[in-house]
């Protein structure tokens, strides 16, 4: 298991970089390289030590659901192949953990699609009985099926957190056309996903997409794609709607986070070794049940 690429990436490459939470990202000049590297952040804090291997799972997710999806529309993979990058990034360490990239304009929205009643969208429905400004049924309960999957757009905040917006207030920032796009093919591939899903014994309760669009005028499915760090996967086994669901996700961190009070302030305390395993676990299992196949790295 690799341990230390969480903080390593700094060595790789020599291309100019920027760094998100959990994400180096380096500009190949006519491309880009996304590493998805194991930092793990909870409550938006970056927590000191990683999640062994938890790169290449967000990486190998998110490579099956662009190969299930290449029909449907295109996007910006280029390969994941070590020996198309230039020969100074040809690092065993980034294997099986990037994606070669087209160029994009990131479009600065994110669209999220919520088919159930969850996290922010269940605090709001208490007090308003809508999510987003998007008026639902009474009477429903936590983590239930919503009638039909909902568009809730935010903003993409370079710093402090995105915000909610109306799909007309999306217009204004990117233009109606676009905006229309945007909805109706997140809201499709959201709806695909969560029948494949269905058959894997998962529920896909929701998901965010990021599109960008290339020099040629084409819009692109980039960044990760239908990963437990981008969405809420639950066990359909054990599904009982009415509160919270078991997912395949971080949610031991955050139990174990709330357990020792931690203010949800940096720095993040070291996380301890059951910790790690256990979310470990949970991503691999991820792994295993959306794609049917053993994790390599195992």
């Amino acid at each position: 298991m690799t341990t230390n690429i969480a903080m390593m990436t700094t060595s790789i490459c020599g291309y100019p970089k920027r760094s998100g939470k959990v994400r180096d990202i380096y500009d190949l000049g006519d491309s880009v390289l996304l590493v998805a590297t194991d930092r793990i952040s909870a409550f938006d804090v970056v927590m000191p030590n990683g999640i062994p291997d938890k790169g290449r799972v967000l990486t190998q997710i998110s490579l099956f659901w662009f190969g299930r999806f290449t029909t449907v529309t295109p996007n910006h993979i280029l390969s994941d192949r070590l020996s198309d990058l230039p020969a100074a990034c040809r690092s065993d360490d980034l294997a099986g953990r990037f994606m070669l990239c087209r160029k994009a304009k990131v479009v600065p929205v994110e669209c999220i699609i919520r088919g159930y009643l969850a996290g922010s969208g269940w605090k709001e429905y208490q007090k308003s009985s809508s999510v987003c400004g998007i008026k639902l049924p009474a009477g429903l309960r936590q983590c239930d099926k919503l009638p039909q999957p909902i568009f809730t757009p935010t903003t993409k905040a370079e710093v402090g957190h995105d915000e909610n917006i109306s799909f007309d207030e999306g217009a204004k920032l990117v233009g109606g056309d676009l905006m229309a796009q945007l909805r109706d093919k997140s809201v499709g591939i959201y709806s695909r996903a969560a029948e494949y899903a269905a058959t894997r014994g998962i529920i896909l309760a929701d998901t965010k997409f990021e599109w960008g669009i290339d020099e040629s005028g084409k819009l692109l499915l980039i960044d990760e794609l239908l990963t437990p760090d981008s969405s809420r996967f639950w066990p359909a086994d054990g599904y009982k709607p009415g509160a919270d669901q078991p997912s395949f996700d971080k949610q031991f961190l955050r139990n174990w986070l709330d357990e020792i009070k931690f203010n949800r302030q940096p720095p993040g305390p070291t996380l301890p070794d059951e910790i790690i395993q256990k979310t470990r676990q949970k991503y691999i299992e991820a792994f295993t049940r959306i794609t049917g196949r053993k994790f390599q790295w195992e």
